[in-house]
C-alpha cells in the first residue's frame, strides 16, 4: 500500500514487508527489470533504474538479485519479458484504489485483479477515472531520531525538493519525480538513514476513516490486492483515524 503517509501506511506495509522480505525483493526485481529494459543496464544513464537500486539496496536486496534482474531486463539473461497495466476502481466508503501489475500473462492479472475486487464488494473504474485523482512523486521517510528538522530542511529544499513535513516519530520528504535521486543522494552523503523511500502515487485528497468495521474492510482488501504475485504497488487515499488506529494498535 502506498500514496499517503501515517498510521495505515508506515506501520502496517512495514509489518508486512518485514514478514514477505523475499515478495518484496521479487516485485523491486520485477521493477528494475522493466526499468533496465526500458531505459539500459547502466544506472549512471538511466534514472529510474538508478531509484529502483537505491531503493532494493536500501531493503538490503542482494547484490546479486539485483545484478539478475539488471540483466534479465536487458536480454543478457532470459526472463525479462515482462508487462505494465493498472487497474482503477473504488473500495468501501468510495475509497480510491490503483493497483499497478508487471505480468507474463494480462488475462491471469486481469481474472485475479477483478476477482479481488469482487470478492470486497468494491468496484473498478474506467482507466483515468481514479489515478488523476494522485500525483507522482518522489516520497522520503527520516526517523526524527536520525536528525534535527531544521538541518534536515536545508538540506533537501536545496537539493530540490519540493516539501517536508512532520508525521509521527518521521519525516516526511516530497520531491517531484525528476529531483528525486538528487534529494536522496543529498540526504545519503550528509550521512542522514533514510527509513523508506521510493516513487509513488500520491492523492490530492487524504479521506480519514473512523469507522473501525470500515478500516478493517479496506485493509483486508488491500492485502489481498497485494498478496497476488502480479501486483506491484496498490495506491490508496485514505488513512485511519487516531481513534481507529488505537483500536487497530489493540488488535494487535
Amino acid at each position: 500500500m502506498a500514496g499517503h503517509s501515517k498510521w495505515a501506511n508506515i506501520k502496517h506495509r512495514k509489518g508486512k514487508a518485514d514478514a514477505a522480505r523475499g515478495k518484496v525483493f521479487s516485485k523491486i526485481g520485477k521493477d528494475i527489470m522493466v526499468a533496465a529494459g526500458c531505459g539500459g543496464g547502466n544506472v549512471d544513464d538511466n534514472i529510474t533504474l538508478r531509484a529502483l537500486v537505491q531503493k532494493a539496496k536500501g531493503v538490503s536486496m542482494p547484490k546479486e538479485n539485483i545484478e539478475r534482474a539488471i540483466k534479465k531486463g536487458t536480454g543478457e539473461l532470459e526472463g525479462g519479458q515482462l508487462t505494465e497495466g493498472s487497474y482503477e476502481g473504488y473500495a468501501a466508503g468510495g475509497i480510491a484504489v490503483v493497483v499497478k501489475v508487471l505480468t507474463d500473462n494480462k488475462n491471469r492479472s486481469a481474472s485475479e485483479v477483478r476477482h479481488a475486487f469482487t470478492k470486497a464488494d468494491a468496484n473498478l473504474a474506467d482507466q483515468g477515472a481514479v489515478s488523476r485523482m494522485f500525483q507522482r512523486k518522489g516520497q522520503i521517510f527520516i526517523d526524527k531520531s536520525n536528525t534535527d528538522e531544521d538541518v534536515l530542511m536545508d538540506l533537501v529544499l536545496e537539493a530540490g525538493a519540493e516539501d517536508l513535513k512532520t508525521e509521527g516519530e518521521q519525516f516526511e520528504v516530497i520531491t517531484d519525480p525528476n529531483d528525486y535521486l538528487a534529494v536522496s543522494e543529498a540526504i545519503t552523503n550528509a550521512g542522514i538513514e533514510m527509513a523508506e523511500t521510493e516513487i509513488t502515487m500520491i492523492p490530492d485528497l487524504v479521506v480519514e476513516v473512523t469507522e473501525l468495521k470500515q478500516a478493517h474492510s479496506i485493509m483486508r482488501f488491500v492485502d489481498a490486492l497485494e498478496e497476488l504475485d502480479d501486483v506491484q504497488d496498490v495506491y490508496t487515499n485514505f488513512d485511519i483515524s487516531d481513534e481507529v488506529a488505537t483500536k487497530l494498535s489493540e488488535e494487535g
